[in-house]
């Protein structure tokens, strides 16, 4: 069949095949569909829907990805709109004869063309130059379309059949839907079918089987498998249909099928019998040595891929393996990657084929992606070369070892080196002994490590910039998990000053600034230099840029040939990596520090919102997990505390547990938070021995050094070195002392403790109130105490209590409503809670005080459900406040108000203050609502 003689007048049509054939007849009929198939709803209805608007279905695939069973299922169920002409191609179908004559005679069978063939020409054959027209008119005219599936199309390669095929469909209108279903990318114009929305694709991936799909296919197969299994296997194949159901036949008659499946070595399979009879066999030789040599890596290069067979085809060779499904898939940016199992099958022949070849390639492929700039892919492939003192090399002169300290990835160095044998010389590789036994809290030998390393250094001569920069970062981790803070200060100050040596490294390694950032930050707070740490934090926070990917893998670098490359020229890998910021990258542990030094202020919507912060970003960085954020989550943990949610508050301590990083800083507020809970909870005692000293009927001991009776932490714990955490522990102990009844105790605890804090000072205040010394309770409240909400709150309500003991029931209102305003915004009941049991006795008498604070608790609220529109005001309004009341309902200005009275501005404002405080408001809009529901306007 030709569609213009004129450019093709030396096609010859072939020979008629005999229709009577039993293989002919078989070809033209629609294949069976087995028991085991899976129906997938999805994609039978994305089928239906394209068929309804669409002329071109094309249904594309690599082999064993069930296209033809859902294709066959699809036309026996589904409701199509006219009669189904099938035909599956073979090769020798490559030719507009053979193709046109099978064609014919698939239209005769599906009730389309009669027996002598109407509508055609008296004498036109198959190879009839106006085959396609004709049938195009006859399609035409059809009230019912056609549904024509060609199976197996990409056997006929042939630009002819494509050609007519396009004819056709261009010029039969609503006649026709044309199904096709190929492992390659048919010739058909499909750019202008796109862009006229005239086809429906169904593509590999949409082929892949979904986990769900998976477990009832292999049920059918008689496979009982926990979700757990499933999935994994899913995984393996990526929905791979035959990969599934030959996985399934393996697994058949296994004794333990779940087990046989995680050992299941596919390079000995039916998996790979199916995979190398119908891919790698089918391939030239150059094709499967492309194959076979970069089945060792996880993505692929065309330049990556010439080095490695040191030819320079390799651009079109991938191009047309992917474009013919043949289990390599294109990534962007010129990369692409094979099929896991395809993979790990190529990687055993390999081996068997060439022994000895796979050390060479993995020592080529780390050359070449160490100088297109992507470390984490060199390293491993160098690691696999068992190239190790040159992987540690590249590690230091890229200024990448910060790396075993940001990153939790799999494919972080800290993964690769741990291989690395003992006997690895170098002062590369000590340095990396040292971070790997640093970031594993093994200071000591870290440190040893270190030395180590800086003598091999001198003694070589390789003691240059970067392996001076990461001995000083490697210093500064160190001191940082032994909690010296002067040693942090002075490698963090060298850390930065080597690293402006090497500006353009520096830049690619943003990670050694926040880590080095952090770890300022820890010592500060851990000195008790709260105010320095925030102000450092919340510089680096605001020059902080938005950064994506890794720091170590650096986009648009170039990659050179020195024998790596093939032809030597330079190429530019584009999608390799990330550019990375030249502003400070502030890591999810910073934001936790940041979080911490918010709570210790008396901020704690601060606190929250710096804490949920991580959080987010490490779940973003490691959606598995949230790695880095166990300050994060022991600050949340505080902050639901003092909302009184202490289930919430659980919940974040388990979670903090969980992401212990052994810091010396984390590991004292873990402690603390844990005694804070226990207290909350109502177990005083319990919170006593979660602070290291034991919990007796009487008093804890004492320690050496402290008078009898004090609880105070014992020497040796964490908090000793620390007057910040010896301050909290302290203060805890002191608070915990003090719900068991004994103030004296608690007052004795903080003073040797030496706690100075301001929630110190509010303990030593509540204690002297409940021996009855208001005098010492002021004495005890520094005037700054009230500044933060969370510290003025508890400062408010100690004074309150003090008023009230003083018979100065007013004053303790108005401090009491203060209070309220105060812990509103961050619901801080905590500070209620705690106040004392003079505080609900005193809140249930004036109802009319938590009328609009429901977030308090309710035995804090009994006497509410009165409405406030029956309690009076604090004090009567005089009948000059009620005159300004009146016309300040009315919308007026101060101003107008003062004109329309005949007063000075300040006298309205100084009225205004009296009506506020009187109704318990702070804003006149609030007023007016108020004094509304009192019937005072």
């Amino acid at each position: 069949m030709t569609s213009d003689p004129r450019e093709r007048s030396t096609v010859e049509p072939g020979p008629a095949p005999p229709l009577a054939d039993t293989v002919l007849a078989t070809r033209l009929r629609v294949p069976p569909v087995p028991a085991s198939f899976v129906r997938r709803p999805r994609l039978a209805e994305r089928l239906t829907r394209g068929l309804r608007s669409h002329p071109l279905l094309l249904v594309n695939g690599p082999a064993g990805a069930g296209k033809t069973l859902l294709v066959s299922d699809w036309v026996r169920t589904a409701p199509l709109p006219g009669p189904v002409a099938w035909l599956t191609l073979e090769e020798q179908d490559d030719g507009p004869g053979a193709f046109g004559a099978l064609l014919v005679e698939a239209l005769r069978r599906s009730g389309v063309l009669g027996p002598a063939g109407p509508g055609l020409p008296h004498g036109a054959g198959p190879a009839h130059p106006g085959l396609p027209a004709l049938l195009a008119g006859g399609l035409a005219a059809r009230r019912q379309p056609l549904v024509l599936v060609l199976d197996e199309y990409e056997r006929v390669p042939s630009p002819d059949v494509a050609a007519d095929l396009h004819a056709l469909l261009r010029h039969c209108g609503d006649g026709l839907r044309l199904v096709l279903v190929s492992r390659n990318e048919p010739l058909l114009p499909l750019h202008r079918y796109r862009a006229a929305d005239q086809i429906t694709e169904v593509r590999a991936a949409d082929l892949a089987f979904t986990p769900d799909e998976a477990a009832v296919l292999l049920r059918r197969h008689g496979l009982g498998l926990s979700e757990e299994c499933v999935r994994a296997l899913t995984a393996r194949t990526e929905g791979w249909a035959a990969g599934l159901r030959l996985c399934a036949l393996a697994a058949e008659h296994a004794p333990d099928q779940e087990r046989y499946l995680k050992e299941f070595e596919a390079g000995h399979s039916v998996i790979a019998d199916f995979l190398l009879a119908e891919v790698l066999d089918a391939q030239p030789a150059a094709t499967r040595d492309l194959l076979l040599r970069t089945s060792l890596l996880d993505r692929t290069h065309p330049a990556l891929a010439n080095a490695l067979t040191g030819r320079d085809d390799a651009e079109r060779t991938l191009d047309e393996l992917a474009r013919a499904n043949t289990f390599v898939t294109p990534l962007g940016h010129s990369w692409y990657r094979h099929h896991p199992l395809f993979a790990e099958i190529l990687q055993v022949h390999l081996r068997a084929r060439h022994p000895g070849l796979a050390q060479e390639l993995h020592a080529t492929a780390a050359r070449w992606l160490h100088g297109a700039g992507l470390l984490d892919e060199a390293l491993r492939h160098a690691a696999a070369a068992d190239e190790w003192e040159l992987a540690a090399g590249w590690l230091v002169q890229d200024l990448a070892i910060g790396r075993f300290f940001g990153e939790r990835a799999a494919a972080a160095p800290a993964g690769v080196f741990a291989a690395m044998p003992p006997g690895t010389g170098g002062p590369a590789a000590e340095l990396v002994r040292a971070a790997r036994a640093i970031a594993a809290h093994d200071t000591g030998k870290g440190l040893a490590h270190l030395d180590r390393a800086l003598q091999r250094a001198a003694a070589t001569g390789g003691d240059d910039i970067a392996t001076r920069l990461s001995a000083a970062f490697l210093r500064l981790m160190a001191a940082r998990s032994a909690g010296t803070g002067p040693a942090v200060e002075e490698a963090a100050h060298t850390v930065e000053r080597l690293g402006r040596r090497l500006p353009e490294r520096w830049r690619d390694h943003p990670e050694l600034s926040a880590l080095s950032s952090a770890a300022l930050a820890t010592a500060r707070l851990w000195e008790g230099h709260v105010d320095e740490a925030r102000a450092g934090l919340l510089a680096d926070l605001g020059g902080t840029a938005a950064s994506g990917g890794t720091a170590g893998d650096r986009t648009g670098a170039r990659a050179t040939g020195d024998g790596a490359a093939g032809d030597g020229a330079a190429a530019t890998v584009a999608g390799g990596g990330t550019s990375a910021s030249d502003r400070p990258l502030l890591l999810p542990e910073s934001h936790g520090l940041l979080a911490l030094a918010e709570l210790l202020k008396g901020t704690p919507g601060r606190a929250e919102s710096h804490a949920l912060h991580a959080v987010r970003e490490a779940q973003a960085q490691d959606p598995l997990g949230s790695g880095g954020c166990g300050l994060a989550h022991l600050v949340l943990a505080e902050v639901a505390a003092e909302r009184d949610d202490l289930p919430t508050a659980r919940v974040s301590l388990r979670l903090a547990e969980a992401d212990g990083n052994g810091d010396p800083l984390q590991q004292a507020e873990l402690d603390v938070t844990r005694a804070r809970l226990a207290l909350y909870g109502g177990d005083p005692r319990g919170a006593l021995a979660l602070l290291g000293g034991p919990a007796p009927a009487g008093r804890p001991q004492a320690p050496p050094d402290g008078p009898p009776g004090v609880a105070y932490p014992p020497a040796g714990t964490p908090w000793e070195a620390s007057p910040w955490a010896r301050d909290r522990a302290t203060t805890v102990a002191a608070a915990a002392l003090l719900d068991t009844g004994d103030a004296r105790a608690a007052l004795e605890a903080l003073d040797a403790g030496r706690a100075g804090s301001p929630e110190a000072a509010l303990v030593a205040a509540r204690a002297h109130l409940a021996r009855g010394d208001r005098r010492a309770a002021e004495e005890a409240l520094p005037r700054d105490v009230g500044r933060t909400p969370a510290v003025a709150a508890r400062a408010l309500l100690v004074r309150a209590e003090s008023k009230l003991a003083a018979g100065q029931d007013d004053a303790a209102l108005r401090l009491v409503a203060h209070a309220l305003a105060m812990a509103r915004p961050d619901r801080l009941r905590r500070a209620f809670l705690e106040a004392g049991p003079w505080l609900p006795r005193f809140l249930r008498g004036r109802p009319f005080l938590t009328a609009a604070h429901a977030w308090l608790p309710d035995t804090m609220r009994d006497g509410a459900g009165r409405s406030p529109a029956t309690a009076a005001p604090v004090e009567p309004l005089t009948a000059r406040e009620q005159e300004v009341l009146e016309r300040v309902a009315q919308l007026m200005s101060t101003a107008e108000v003062a004109a329309e009275l005949n007063v000075s501005v300040n006298t309205v404002k100084t009225h205004l203050k009296n009506i506020n405080r009187k109704l318990c408001t702070t804003r006149r809009a609030d007023a007016v609502r108020r004094a509304r529901r009192l019937h005072l306007l």
